[in-house]
């Protein structure tokens, strides 16, 4: 992969998409796509060469500077366990009162070389390998210190293999076993009165990213709901190569629908919540959300990237 673009004018960037939060639209940017947290553009917008990933408001310098060192340590450790990693810089500009808005810098993938592409649209025959690669991927990474989110959707397909695209998140844990990202950061993106109960349950949801299985598990639910449920089988059958207790199905299934469930109420949440600071209390909501929210297998192109 190249090297992240060096000549953004991050400060321009920023201002518009202050000016689409104002509006409460993406106008004049290129959405690449609306994450469960973040958001990915195109820079520049008529001709993408840099994928952008807006973060979460750090509320000032030092939160931001302790996630930068916690990155770092992440993604040296994915690719000291064999874990391809899309090159990614850190920047950040200067926000009110103190905080700091900050992106995550990264060549721009086309579509085609996105390995979701590859399993939909690709030659079928290469499909059983990448599949393997991935689950290679993930045993060879996943552990108690080292957590991956491993959907086909957060990976792109280069010459030397599949490399990781979607590190915003980094899952290490320290010497008590504890994340040490500030999960505060991004509980930050739901509405307040969410957050406290949302704390006690992240914690679960995280520890979930640290057993091989289980991310196996929801790599093959989120296929299905990528609508690629006709690569199951292929799937579980490289997964359970590597299990010593097997996925099924019906195991894909029923996570499916847990996951579902999460998801698809916190979104709904923060629509209902844009909806109220923007119509009853008069002012922006500090994120840009896409219009709709399906979790499901896609009628059309899926929303995240």
């Amino acid at each position: 992969m190249q090297q992240a673009a060096v000549d953004l004018d991050l400060a321009v960037l920023d201002s518009a998409v202050e000016a689409a939060i104002v509006a409460g639209r993406p106008e004049g940017l290129r959405v690449l796509g609306y994450g469960e947290i973040t958001l990915v553009l195109g820079w520049p917008a008529h001709a993408p060469t840099t994928a952008v990933k807006r973060l979460p408001v750090f509320p000032d310098r030092g939160r931001l500077d302790a996630y930068a060192d916690l990155l770092a340590r992440y993604t040296a450790e994915l690719r000291a366990r064999g874990v391809g990693v899309v090159d990614t810089e850190l920047r950040s500009v200067a926000g009110p009162g103190g905080s700091v808005h900050a992106y995550l810098i990264q060549p721009y993938v086309p579509r085609d070389r996105h390995l979701e592409a590859h399993l939909r649209d690709g030659d079928p025959a290469r499909t059983p390998d990448l599949l393997a690669e991935l689950v290679d991927a993930v045993v060879g990474c996943v552990g108690d210190r080292v957590g991956l989110d491993a959907q086909a959707a957060n990976w792109a397909v280069g010459e030397a293999g599949i490399e990781c695209f979607d590190v915003s998140t980094p899952m290490l844990r320290g010497q008590d076993g504890r994340e040490e990202l500030d999960l505060s950061i991004f509980l930050s993106v739901y509405p307040p009165a969410m957050r406290p109960a949302l704390a006690r349950i992240a914690p679960g949801v995280m520890a979930q990213y640290h057993d091989a299985r289980t991310v196996l598990l929801d790599v093959a639910s989120n296929l299905h709901k990528d609508g690629l449920h006709r690569l199951l089988a292929t799937f579980l059958d490289a997964a359970n190569a590597r299990l010593e207790r097997p996925l099924t199905e019906a195991d894909v299934m029923h996570y499916f629908r847990q996951d579902k469930l999460l998801w698809a109420l916190l979104q709904r949440l923060r629509l209902a919540d844009r909806m109220w600071q923007r119509r009853v209390r008069r002012r922006p909501y500090p994120f840009l959300l896409p219009a709709r929210y399906r979790y499901g297998p896609p009628r059309h192109e899926r929303q995240t990237r």
